[in-house]
C-alpha cells in the first residue's frame, strides 16, 4: 500500500495528498480566509472585488476562486464582478467575457474551415496526380 504524497501548490510542504489540494495547514488558512469574505460580504452588500480584498486580506485571485467554486455568490452583489481569464476584462459569470468567447469561437472556425480547405486541396492534388498517371499509362 503506497502513500499518495504531493507539494502543497500553495506552501510547498509535503503532505499526504487525499481529498484536498493543498496541505492541512494551508487549507485552514483558506477557510479562514472564507470566513472574512463572507462577513465583510454580509456586513457590506455594494462592495466590489477590489474592496473585498483590501478589507479581508485575500488575494483577488483567491476571492475569484471562491466565486468560480460557487463558495461565494455574485447574485445579489451588483458591484461584484472578476476579470476574465483572458484579457482580464471585469465580468460576472463564466471564466472569459463574451468578446474573448467570440473571438475563441471564431478561431475555431477559421481552423476548421481551414483543415476542411488543407483536405480539400490535398484530395486535389491526389486526384491531378493521378490523372496525369493514367493519361502516362494510355500513352504507353
Amino acid at each position: 500500500m503506497s502513500m499518495n504524497v504531493a507539494n502543497c501548490p500553495r506552501c510547498g510542504r509535503i503532505f499526504v495528498k487525499g481529498f484536498n489540494e493543498v496541505c492541512p495547514n494551508c487549507l485552514k488558512e483558506v477557510d479562514q480566509q472564507y470566513e472574512r469574505c463572507i462577513k465583510y460580504l454580509r456586513e457590506n452588500k455594494g462592495a466590489t472585488i477590489n474592496e473585498l480584498s483590501e478589507a479581508t486580506d485575500v488575494t483577488m485571485r483567491q476571492i475569484t476562486k471562491f466565486i468560480r467554486e460557487g463558495k461565494i455568490s455574485i447574485v445579489h452583489a451588483p458591484n461584484m464582478s472578476y476579470p476574465c481569464e483572458v484579457c482580464g476584462a471585469s465580468i460576472r459569470d463564466k471564466s472569459i467575457c463574451d468578446s474573448c468567447r467570440s473571438k475563441l469561437i471564431k478561431d475555431v472556425n477559421n481552423s476548421n474551415e481551414d483543415d476542411v480547405r488543407r483536405q480539400e486541396m490535398s484530395n486535389k492534388q491526389g486526384q491531378a496526380s493521378y490523372n496525369i498517371q493514367d493519361r502516362l499509362k494510355d500513352r504507353h
